[in-house]
């Protein structure tokens, strides 16, 4: 029994210690691929702002310059109670449309998150989608890799086309729906509505805000390498 007990707690240390080198191993792929990880993030985020306000038509860094979603508009957005920051695009110090996240909740496999931007005169300046799981071949066509149908909403407003057409030609509104698949269309049309109108609701208050706020400029290449 005693020999028992020796093999046991000797075996027993030798899963201790396989089990911490085994963390320590995964705690230093994480602290060396993080980095890596949080730098493709930023450029995928950054591309899908700039495919709606391309460089030359903003002269600000349009990733740090930002403002919070207000709390009493996240359930408008369909946001979480985390929230999400709207990004300012400026020509100088004066803003020329945000960027405003958002989720479509009614999607036909979940939440569709976008990306909805807006021109100071309320014209959307492009809607993009972010993230989705809406079903290969038929749903997922609001990505722009996959259908143009997501660019039918540029120049749109909440007067054009008027309120009632809001809606997809299967319900009698103005926006193609898909062969197959309404609901995700559907689903996109309805939050980009309720986006604008948050636009309209808060656009005093988030302007004003946007000019008090200092512009973040891009960095030049000499100064990036310099950082």
């Amino acid at each position: 029994m005693a020999t028992l007990g020796k093999s046991i707690s000797f075996n027993s240390v030798v899963l201790g210690i396989f089990a911490l080198i085994t963390a320590s191993l995964l705690a230093g792929t994480y602290l060396g691929t993080k980095d890596r990880i949080a730098d493709a993030k930023r450029e995928v985020a950054k591309r899908a702002l700039l495919e709606i306000i391309p460089l030359e038509q903003h002269s600000n860094d349009l990733l740090m310059d930002t403002l919070p979603v207000p709390a009493n508009f996240l359930h408008t957005l369909g946001l979480d109670d985390e929230g999400g920051d709207i990004n300012i695009a400026r020509e100088g110090d004066e803003p020329i449309a945000v960027i405003v996240p958002a989720v479509a909740p009614d999607g036909y496999n979940g939440d569709i998150q976008l990306i909805v931007g807006i021109n100071i005169d309320g014209t959307l300046a492009g809607v993009r989608t972010i993230s989705h799981h809406e079903t290969p071949g038929l749903g997922d066509k609001i990505d722009l890799k996959k259908s143009d149908w997501i660019l039918g909403f540029n120049g749109k407003s909440l007067t054009n086309p008027p309120p009632s057409q809001w809606k997809v030609k299967k319900d009698k509104g103005d926006f193609d729906q898909f062969t197959g698949a309404t609901i995700t269309p559907r689903a996109v049309v309805k939050q980009v509505y309720k986006t604008l109108k948050y636009y309209n609701e808060d656009q005093e208050r988030l302007l004003k805000a946007a000019r008090k706020k200092p512009a973040v400029t891009h960095q030049t290449s000499e100064e990036a390498n310099n950082g």
